[in-house]
């Protein structure tokens, strides 16, 4: 077989050679037809019709090799996505593409006879009148030739799509597609080897189809980091990503592909771009500033990094240290656990009873679930409770989750796990799925049945006192505030037939005093501050503001005020009302300009009109009265 290929390689070769065109393509053009290659002249190259994208021949930064490439064509720094000869650069500006009239396209140096790279047809018919196009979202195809210029994706021979580099554009799927004929293609990206030499490094992103199917990140064919399986709205494993506000893509899933799009398509540029360094990109052109974003980066931390705390545990990245056994499990190999290092990862404490119906489970809530590599996808319609049924009767399933949580309730279908459970992440956010982890109880620790009920009654408590905590909260606040209210809105007309002196109103009182200006302060008394003001009717008047951190109440303020008034005599300063208002309490008296009788008894300038004898003669007229 491998020589037919080299006798083809060399027939084609030969007709390259000796029926070379006069001309090449037009520079500008979106077409290459095998009457017009295109040369690496630094001017021609292919143009979509959109203006998005350009193919042609370049050099990565500080290499002098020539590759063919496609780039955004609008965009000043050139952003390659993808790459032809990757593993074989030309060394000189001497490249050649063509297309024969087969519909293969071919790529050679200066010496013609060496073929550099070819495409291989994935149509299984001929073509008779083939053009090679580039699209406006990217993608180099082969394809019949049309009248009307239509490009109808099911008639393609070869697309770059299919075998992309370092770059997931938005309509490019990733996972296993069935070619016209026969073959199957596995479609991933592969990092360039550093930023100068887009050949294939060691790290590959892709979707992989084997039990529930997932995206991963591969490096050296071994699982480096994963991001869990599609579970109707998101991937597990992205829960935090998906759910932001600024979230730019939507993912389109189904059992062999992945594939995504903008959410805008009219104006967002995005991409995905897996570096040499393994991490895997999320980036936006950002026009009005000319430079990418980089949105979202992973594996972004410990717990990204696949099964990094060992099967039957699970990692958590806001605590410290970060693996934890699940509830029933304790870890293998304690020693090396309290050394941290997990990779033993944890084991049933009590084994599965299987008989008797004594086997349980618990939820693990908020979580990026296992692997499924291994697991099994029963039914996509079975309720939940069906699901739960059948892993309680088949004594080797460990444990099991909803298929899809698009809908409303638990989620609908069953997938369940029959091996180790690795991998697992809990997030803390509430962004995650709910795992149902089988164990036993027979002979299971105290120790480990009341860790077990703490974890299964986390979720009620939840429920339950959340809602009961802001309950109380809320009537502590509402039972201040309608006391508040209740003391600010007296009923007027039932404290005037209680009481024998008038009320005044407060806003009567604050514009007498200026609203209790510090100029109209005449003192400060042991009960509060005492203000001058004057009423509508030119009457002057003192005020005394009782101080609000006093604890005597409305009632006893009243019979106070009460009882001061049946004093009321000519010796005293006149008491003419109170205002009990909007938490105020205020005595309203007489304005004496000549101070009050507590001056002339104890000022130090009135001893030289009073002497003592005289003032407690005063004293004694006055409660002889």
């Amino acid at each position: 077989m491998g020589r037919r290929i080299c006798c083809s390689s060399s027939a084609l070769l030969f007709l390259l050679i000796f029926s070379r065109p006069a001309f090449s393509v037009s520079s500008g053009a979106d077409t290459l037809s095998p009457d017009g290659p295109l040369l690496d002249d630094g001017v021609t190259a292919l143009v979509s019709s959109g203006g998005s994208f350009r193919l042609g021949f370049f050099s990565p930064n500080g290499s002098t090799n020539r590759y063919v490439g496609i780039w955004y064509n609008n965009i000043p720094h050139q952003t390659v996505v993808w790459v032809a000869n990757r593993r074989q650069p030309i060394t000189a500006r001497s490249g050649n593409l063509s297309l024969t009239r087969n519909g293969t396209l071919i790529l050679t140096g200066e010496n013609t006879s060496a073929l550099i790279w070819s495409s291989e047809s994935s149509s299984a018919s001929a073509l008779r009148n083939p053009v090679a196009r580039l699209l406006d979202d990217g993608n180099f195809v082969v394809q019949e030739a049309s009248s009307n210029g239509n490009v109808d994706p099911n008639s393609f021979a070869w697309q770059s799509f299919d075998f992309p580099t370092d770059t997931f554009l938005p309509g490019m799927g990733l996972g296993k597609k069935e070619l016209s004929t026969g073959a199957i293609l596995n479609i991933n990206i592969t990092a360039w080897n550093s930023s100068t030499d887009p050949a294939p490094s060691r790290y590959a992103f892709g979707f992989d189809v084997q039990g529930d199917p997932q995206i991963f990140i591969w490096s050296d064919t071994q699982p480096y980091w994963r991001g869990g399986p599609w579970n109707g709205r998101l991937f597990s494993g992205l829960a935090e990503m998906m759910n932001r506000s600024d979230s730019v893509i939507d993912f389109k899933v189904d059992k062999n592909q992945i594939s995504y799009r903008p959410i805008n398509q009219s104006w967002t540029i995005v991409m995905w771009k897996l570096d040499p360094s393994g991490y895997l990109q999320l980036l936006v052109w950002i026009e009005a500033e000319q430079f990418w974003i980089l949105s979202w980066s992973l594996p972004k931390d410990h717990c990204d990094h696949m099964s990094s705390c060992g099967p039957n545990s699970y990692c958590s990245s806001n605590v410290w240290p970060p693996c934890t056994c699940l509830p029933a499990f304790h870890p293998r190999n304690q020693r090396n656990w309290d050394l941290l290092d997990w990779s033993d990862g944890c084991m049933r404490t009590t084994p599965l009873d299987c008989q008797d119906d004594t086997d349980r489970f618990f939820t693990q809530s908020d979580t990026k679930l296992p692997d499924t590599s291994k697991s099994t996808v029963l039914n996509a319609n079975w309720s939940f409770g069906e699901c739960r049924a059948l892993c309680l009767s088949n004594c080797a399933c460990r444990a099991y989750a909803a298929l899809n949580i698009s809908g409303s309730g638990s989620g609908s279908g069953c997938l369940i796990w029959t091996d180790d459970l690795t991998d697992i992440t809990v997030y803390g956010s509430g962004l995650g799925q709910d795992l149902y982890v089988k164990y036993g109880t027979a002979n299971i620790p105290s120790a480990v049945s009341e860790a077990l009920r703490s974890h299964s009654n986390r979720n009620i408590l939840m429920i339950v006192v959340l809602p009961l905590a802001i309950l109380f909260v809320a009537c502590v606040v509402y039972s201040i505030w309608r006391r508040k209210k209740r003391s600010s809105h007296i009923d007027y007309e039932a404290e005037e037939k209680d009481m024998e002196l008038p009320l005044f109103d407060l806003n009567t009182i604050k514009d007498a005093t200026d609203d209790f200006s510090p100029d109209n302060k005449l003192g400060q008394g042991g009960f509060g501050p005492v203000y001058k003001g004057k009423l509508g009717d030119d009457q002057e008047i003192a005020v005394k503001r009782l101080s609000k951190t006093s604890s005597q109440g409305v009632d006893e303020f009243k019979n106070e005020i009460t009882l001061i008034a049946k004093l009321q005599h000519r010796n005293l300063v006149k008491l003419l009302g109170c205002c009990i208002q909007g938490g105020e309490r205020l005595l309203i008296y007489e304005y004496m300009s000549n101070g009050s009788l507590d001056t002339f008894l104890f000022g130090e300038a009135q001893t030289v009109i009073l002497d003592w004898r005289a003032r407690c003669g005063s004293c004694g007229k006055k409660t002889n009265a």
